[in-house]
């Protein structure tokens, strides 16, 4: 196995086969027969070679005693290793190492055919036997090699290459080994998310068969054998010199199938088989997201910037960069220009963007700028989606703009990733692989010795404490384009009562709303929270309608008049009375964006109001067509959850309206401030963008709160400041490493055995690594129920990041649940979501 780059960041000196832990994790132990299981343990001195070529050696037994005799006798009758002649042969044995993305995960040795040997290369797929399944596996390739030293015949051989060349590069197979091993999870499933379902089912595609001519066959003589029409086709494919399909023939010279079949069956015509992309172009989305072209001249702030980040380039090596900008002042124009700059030498760049919303804005303004763009995103078909990947993969695109999954674009000369609004907690994937794409790009950058951009105006904790400490380089831009102010952020308290109204908007919101209006203005409104109420409870008797699979409030959406749960998708006819007591005064209670649009519409009736959330964004394209509406000032007032709250840039937005600052303000989770502030700062800077200013209404219950007054400021820095000495009571990120581990299973009682005896192995390994690891749990978290399972976690932190993973991988990696049980359990390095 090729090992990560010795660049790549955290558990290096760890151990390297993080696939034995995931095979127990999601499924019973499986003894496979026909591949050798890897990293064997070493072998004992009576079997060590030496030992074995000295027994066969013509020696006088004359004086030996008979039981030295015997036990010479017995040393060659149990041996086990091949004799030495068999040895030459089987170091000529190609080998190559298997993974799957189902249990048993591997990796395991194959054998490879001798005519595939020069074919085969890590990054490819391949079907092969496994156990005693009827049909070979498909399986991912990590590694080949000429020499194996195992029994002979105890490797079996790989029963179909699948790919014609590798879908990954060594760089990316290198990275895939790197995540596996660091968070945890099988290699073939980091494969399978690293290369889209789409490119692996070729979507698309369609296999076209092409004709050409025998050239033995291309003599007059031949030619002359056959009939008059079979001539005419004959000569004119002759004549077109390049392959053509049966109809492309058929068309051009004028004949029918008749012909062609004559041809091919005398053995005058070869046939070749392709796969290609059905359409040419199957792009859907306009190519204009309605805004104007603009010629930047970059400020002195902007101009420092990328002097620093193209010393970078030139200096080869790998760095990151932090450009924390606040909002409005120009991050994006310097990420074009720094693209700009490596596009010259042929180099090609990454930029993420959190949000869908995000892309066809970030897009069309790569697009004005670069001949090729591709895009990647889940809103695309997977048509689209394979075509683009294979653009990229050609080296045909210049720059790459997506979500997290963009990480993975395999561009064969990458020079620059860049990762805006790079706090956004949507970079870190919540089902396994459990990657964070920041710490993937930065793993990725590194190994390729190229820069890294994060930009963010509210910068995670994790690389702000970054530049204090010399891993990352940090490049400030205090000032606004033009030198615009930032815009007034008023709190209005909802505690005082007379600032209160009967609905969602009080009243400094509601004058503030009418008067931008007046003047001509646009407004954005931020709800985190969707659907139309948010609990549907009984007066009568307390009754709190809940999720069955989750034990969670279901919400009410009043369009389609259901009630959904917004964890599993549940969805049941809203109850018009209560299903306890058959009260029939049911109370809607809770606040979302339906019941929000619907005050909004009764408040400012003349209003043009459009909303954004999951509920209304799920078709393809919809996410453009509101922006552009909302940029062709056609809509007045946008709300909607926080897709609105980030990266959007529209100039004549005068005024930006928080519902509810509050709403993860008192999470049960260390990052509830850092969410809140980021939250209402990136908001807050929507406006101001243009030259006629800008302000902000905050509504909430705790003005008070340190967070919400460093985001009235717009002051980061002593937040940030802040923060840290909270984080440091505990050393919670950054100052210190988390994991958790969440057992899920079908019996309460059952799935709180496994986790106490979880628990056991995790002290247990804590001991005998002698790791500082602080351990806590298990216990329910706060959603105790989810998807139909009962839920445990365990969290564990520490100091040192590579005692953490390596204790947790020690302690799981026997660790089997039996099938009956019905258990499973997932480890999440550096979580994220803690509910």
């Amino acid at each position: 196995m090729s090992k990560p780059d010795s660049r790549l960041p955290s558990n290096r000196d760890a151990e390297t086969n993080p696939n034995a832990r995931a095979a127990s994790a999601d499924a019973p132990s499986e003894r496979v027969d026909e591949g050798k299981r890897l990293d064997p343990p070493p072998k004992s001195e009576a079997f060590d070679l030496s030992a074995e070529l000295s027994i066969g050696l013509p020696v006088d037994t004359a004086d030996e005693k008979p039981e030295e005799r015997s036990g010479a006798q017995q040393a060659e009758l149990f041996e086990t290793e091949p004799p030495p002649w068999e040895l030459a042969v089987e170091d000529d044995i190609a080998v190559g190492r298997i993974v799957f993305s189902e249990a048993p995960y591997g990796p395991y040795d194959y054998q490879i055919p001798e005519e595939e040997r020069e074919h085969l290369k890590p990054g490819m797929r391949v079907r092969v036997p496994l156990g005693k399944r009827r049909h070979p596996m498909t399986g991912w390739c990590i590694e080949t090699r000429i020499g194996f030293k195992g029994r002979r015949g105890s490797l079996r051989p790989i029963v179909e290459i699948l790919d014609d060349e590798p879908l990954c590069d060594a760089a990316l197979v290198r990275l895939v080994l790197w995540i596996s091993h660091y968070y945890q999870a099988p290699t073939g499933q980091v494969f399978d998310t690293l290369i889209p379902s789409s490119v692996r089912s070729n979507a698309g595609t369609r296999e076209r068969a092409y004709l050409t001519p025998d050239p033995h066959r291309t003599d007059e003589k031949s030619i002359e054998l056959l009939p008059k029409k079979q001539q005419a086709v004959f000569r004119f494919l002759i004549a077109a010199a390049r392959p053509m399909t049966a109809s492309e023939l058929m068309v051009h010279a004028q004949c029918t199938r008749g012909p062609i079949s004559g041809l091919q069956s005398k053995g005058y015509i070869e046939v070749t088989r392709r796969r290609e992309m059905t359409t040419g172009t199957p792009m859907r989305w306009q190519k204009n997201d309605g805004e104007s072209q603009h010629t930047h001249t970059l400020n002195d702030e902007q101009t420092h910037a990328l002097e620093r980040i193209e010393n970078a380039i030139d200096s080869g090596t790998g760095k990151t960069l932090l450009l924390h900008g606040v909002t409005g002042s120009g991050k994006t124009e310097v990420y074009i220009k720094a693209i700009e700059y490596i596009v010259q030498f042929g180099r090609s760049a990454i930029v993420m963007v959190p949000e869908i919303s995000l892309t066809p804005q970030t897009r069309g303004r790569f697009e004005r700028r670069f001949d090729s763009v591709a895009v990647l995103h889940s809103q695309m078909t997977p048509a689209e989606r394979h075509f683009q990947w294979q653009r990229i993969r050609r080296g045909e695109v210049q720059v790459v703009v997506g979500p997290r999954s963009a990480v993975f674009a395999p561009m064969p000369r990458l020079g620059l990733i860049v990762m805006d609004e790079e706090h956004d907690a949507s970079f870190k994937q919540n089902e396994q692989p459990r990657y964070h794409a920041r710490k993937v790009a930065h793993a990725r950058a590194m190994s390729l010795g190229i820069p890294l951009i994060l930009g963010s105006a509210t910068p995670s904790m994790e690389t702000w404490h970054a530049t204090s400490t010399g891993h990352a380089e940090l490049i400030p831009m205090h000032e606004r384009i033009n030198n615009r102010p930032m815009p007034s952020v008023e709190l209005v308290d909802l505690r005082i009562r007379d600032d209160r109204t009967r609905g969602a908007i009080s009243r400094p919101l509601h004058l503030a709303v009418q008067e931008t209006l007046r003047d001509q203005g646009q407004v954005i409104l931020l709800l985190n929270r969707r659907g139309f109420a948010t609990t549907i409870q009984c007066p009568s008797c307390g009754h709190v309608v809940a999720c069955p699979d989750c034990d969670m409030p279901l919400t009410h959406h009043r369009d389609g008049g259901k009630a959904c749960c917004h964890y599993c998708d549940y969805t049941i006819a809203t109850p018009p009375w209560c299903p306890a007591c058959r009260f029939d005064g049911i109370r809607y209670g809770g606040l979302g964006t339906q019941r929000l649009e619907v005050e909004v519409k009764a408040r400012f009736p003349s209003a043009t109001i459009a909303r954004m959330d999951s509920d209304t964004m799920k078709r393809p394209g919809s996410h453009q067509r509101v922006l552009s509406a909302f940029r062709n000032g056609e809509v007045n007032i946008l709300l909607g959850t926080q897709m609105i709250a980030k990266g959007l840039d529209f100039p004549n937005v005068l005024l930006v309206g928080v519902i509810n600052a509050d709403s993860a303000l008192h999470f049960p989770d260390f990052r509830a401030a850092e969410r809140t502030f980021q939250l209402v700062t990136q908001v807050a800077g929507r406006t101001g963008r243009g030259d006629r200013g800008g302000r902000v209404v905050v509504q909430t219950f705790s003005p008070e709160h340190p967070a919400i007054q460093a985001a009235s400021r717009h002051d980061y820095l002593q937040f940030a400041t802040d923060e840290m000495v909270n984080r440091r009571k505990f050393n919670y990120p950054p100052l210190g490493s988390v994991a958790r581990i969440i057992i899920r299973g079908v019996v309460e009682e059952v799935t709180e055995a496994v986790a106490d005896a979880l628990l056991g192995r995790l002290e247990a390994s804590r001991q005998a690594l002698g790791s500082e690891v602080r351990i806590l749990g298990p216990a329910p978290p706060p959603i105790p129920k989810l998807r139909g399972k009962y839920r445990f976690h365990l969290l564990l932190q520490s100091t040192d990041s590579a005692q953490l993973g390596e204790t947790i991988r020690r302690a799981t990696d026997s660790f089997t649940i039996p099938e009956k049980d019905d258990v499973q359990f997932v480890v999440d390095i550096d979580p994220i979501d803690m509910l």
